[in-house]
């Protein structure tokens, strides 16, 4: 999708989806969008603390992003891995049970009490005054101290209940840096923007936020898209002064001073032309538009050369300046066009390719194009214009008699039109051994990127804990991370993908069974000394775990370099190819151990409920699947208002409940005569495999 495009494609997706919304089943949450999908953060600082609670910590990054929001041109700013409070209400199934209370109750009356409804506005003469109704929550203490009233019977809700503030468990994901829990603090820019002036902004503002904060508080800086950018960009400056300082030294060697002045005088011309219209296009200098000009720079010099060697050839045999500037255009302005457009219809694939490749090279084509006819425009304009001021009014010939070069060069095409069928024959076969060499040319569309970053993507079993997850992560990070020479930092993205820190970064969807470690080596040489080790130590130590290490992609994410797509009847069958395919190709010593992308069936505690049974007592498969949401993973009931947080309010059963067959079967549900029976009295339990999704 070009990204003019992207905008009015998400509004028709939202539109389209708002259409058959009605069709969902009922209870459907969602679907949600994010359209803010390509947003780029090219700065992250991880904040950790040392003595801090994660609120604290937390409190001195939102802090911290406040003032960030104040650099101009500053775009989104998202805090990763901040761990949300939650406020847990922990009750006991037996102990309710016990005491005929039923717990639907108890959350409905915290609920009530807890609601914001409007009170009214006294009208009182000229003034308007707002009427309000105290009881909301202010904190876990407000709860403790609640007296509750269920079926006539009055008693503190601390009785029944264990109340405790703490953190989301599970957390949803998490982030460390350099092995210790963190909190990311990613930074985006406006569109258009100045990256480096932005770049500059954003550190003198955090000097001044790393002035303030208090000790203990440590600010790391993770990724620095400006310094990467200024780097890469002085490269292909660089690389392209120097090219035009060797076409340059060139044309002065050959074609004398004045002659060369000539030539000297086009190129900072056609590239002022060039820069000109990419400026009107709205191409900016980056990777592949600088590239298009280093390669475009060999051949915008050809068209200004020929000009100015046709003139002093012409001055050489008698004619003045301005009958031989008129024979530059008359003789040679159109074969060049026509080389000039030949050249130019090489690039018209790219240019074409309506893909993301194709958007990402667009440029390329573009500038080559704009290029090579700026050129051509100045080698039949301004080349001729430039040679009849500079070049001498009479030129002597450079040589009486010709020269050993030119006297071969007679030889060899006299010779040649002679023997013309000698010379067809040749002329195949050289093309014939040049097609043939193209196979030990490397093939590579898109090259791995120069940037010194690693990146580590963890696949655990689907059925995996985000718990797990981490334990794995951090082991790798002690075993092979910690104390590595070669490495200057590393970052670990628990249950989610890294953030995107560059434009091609291939972002992951949040999953418990999911992770992300990003390591910056010190160099390209350290780089590719540590991928090989890392690969080892994962193949070796953490078996069963896909752990694939990776570099960063210059154009369009790919992945995996070597992927199939399997297809077939049904699931089983689809299994079983994919399974026979991947020995087939294990044998080939130069593949690593294949994976899939559809993981492996997940266990999953089939409940069955007998619907005529409960029916008849007034209990619907909601209700239950409600009662067990609430009791195995918890369900936010009401919200505290803390300062600028929304605290949620947790009731789930305790901890050695949750995950216990027998609680569930013995959990209490109320039926339409205000009593109470256990699940199991109107449902089977049942272990199954489900396919994932």
């Amino acid at each position: 999708t070009k990204a003019r495009d992207v905008v009015p494609t998400w509004l028709q997706v939202r539109n389209m989806v708002n259409d058959i919304s009605a069709q969902f089943p009922q209870g459907v949450q969602g679907p949600f969008f994010n359209d803010r999908f390509g947003d780029v953060y090219g700065n992250i600082y991880a904040f950790t603390a040392d003595g801090l609670t994660p609120r604290q910590l937390r409190d001195y990054v939102e802090d911290v992003r406040t003032k960030i929001l104040t650099v101009p041109n500053t775009g989104k700013v998202d805090l990763v891995g901040a761990q949300d409070e939650a406020i847990y209400l922990e009750f006991s199934t037996r102990q309710i049970a016990a005491l005929g209370l039923n717990q639907q109750a108890i959350v409905a009356s915290l609920q009530a009490q807890n609601a914001i409804t409007p009170s009214g506005v006294i009208q009182s003469g000229p003034e308007r005054i707002s009427v309000r109704v105290s009881g909301q929550f202010t904190s876990e203490e407000s709860l403790r101290a609640i007296n509750l009233r269920v079926n006539d019977r009055f008693f503190r809700l601390s009785d029944v209940a264990t109340i405790t503030r703490g953190y989301a468990d599970p957390p949803t994901a998490l982030f460390r840096f350099n092995g210790q829990d963190a909190i990311g603090l990613a930074i985006g820019m406006k569109p258009n923007a100045n990256l480096l002036e932005f770049g500059e902004a954003l550190h003198e503002e955090m000097n001044k936020v790393l002035a303030d904060l208090p000790v203990g508080v440590g600010v790391h800086l993770v990724a620095d898209q400006p310094v990467i950018v200024e780097e890469a960009v002085s490269g292909f400056t660089r690389a392209l002064f120097e090219a035009v300082a060797i076409v340059l030294a060139v044309s002065f060697i050959s074609l004398g001073m004045r002659a060369g002045f000539v030539v000297a005088l086009s190129i900072p011309l056609v590239l002022a032309i060039t820069f000109t219209v990419m400026a009107y296009l709205g191409i900016s200098l980056q990777r592949i538009s600088l590239g298009a000009l280093i390669i475009s720079l060999g051949l915008l010099v050809d068209d200004a050369m020929i000009a100015v060697e046709m003139m002093v050839a012409r001055l050489e045999v008698g004619d003045n300046l301005r009958k031989a500037a008129t024979y530059v255009y008359t003789s040679t302005a159109f074969p060049m066009l026509t080389g000039t457009l030949v050249t130019v219809a090489g690039f018209i694939p790219i240019g074409l390719n309506n893909s993301a490749a194709g958007e990402y090279t667009f440029t390329l084509f573009v500038v080559i194009a704009v290029s090579l006819l700026v050129s051509w425009i100045v080698a039949v304009l301004f080349a001729p214009l430039l040679g009849v001021t500079i070049l001498p009014a009479t030129m002597k010939q450079h040589h009486e008699k010709p020269g050993r070069f030119t006297a071969l060069f007679r030889r060899v095409l006299v010779g040649s039109v002679r023997h013309h069928w000698l010379t067809i024959i040749a002329t195949v076969l050289l093309f014939a051994a040049s097609l043939a060499g193209f196979g030990l040319v490397q093939q590579q569309f898109f090259p791995p990127s120069d940037r010194p970053e690693l990146i580590v993507d963890w696949n655990l079993p689907q059925n995996s804990s985000i718990a797990e997850t981490r334990d794995q992560m951090e082991r790798f990070e002690q075993r092979a991370l910690v104390g590595n020479p070669d490495i200057d930092h590393f970052s670990s993205y628990i249950g989610q993908g890294a953030v995107r820190f560059v434009l091609a970064y291939d972002v992951q969807p949040a999953n418990p069974y999911f992770g992300q470690t990003v390591i910056v080596t010190k160099s390209i040489e350290a780089r590719n000394r540590v991928k090989p080790a890392l690969e080892k130590l994962l193949r070796d130590e953490f078996v069963g775990t896909d752990a694939f290490v990776k570099l960063l992609e210059l154009g369009p994410p790919v992945g995996r370099p070597v992927q199939y797509r399997v297809g077939g009847p049904d699931v089983q069958t689809v299994r079983t190819l994919a399974q026979e395919f991947a020995g087939i190709i294990s044998a080939n010593p130069q593949l690593a151990a294949p994976t899939f992308d559809w993981n492996e069936p997940e266990r999953v505690l089939r409940v069955d409920v007998l619907q005529d049974k409960a029916r008849q007592l007034g209990i619907t498969s909601s209700d239950i699947a409600s009662a067990l949401n609430s009791t195995v993973g918890g369900s936010t009931i009401t919200q505290v208002r803390d300062a600028t947080y929304l605290i949620n309010v947790v009731a789930r059963s305790r901890e050695a409940e949750r995950g216990s067959i027998g609680t569930l079967q013995n959990m209490q549900l109320p039926t339409g005569t205000g009593e109470a029976i256990p699940l199991a009295a109107v449902a089977n339990f049942r272990y199954e495999l489900e396919q994932p999704t």
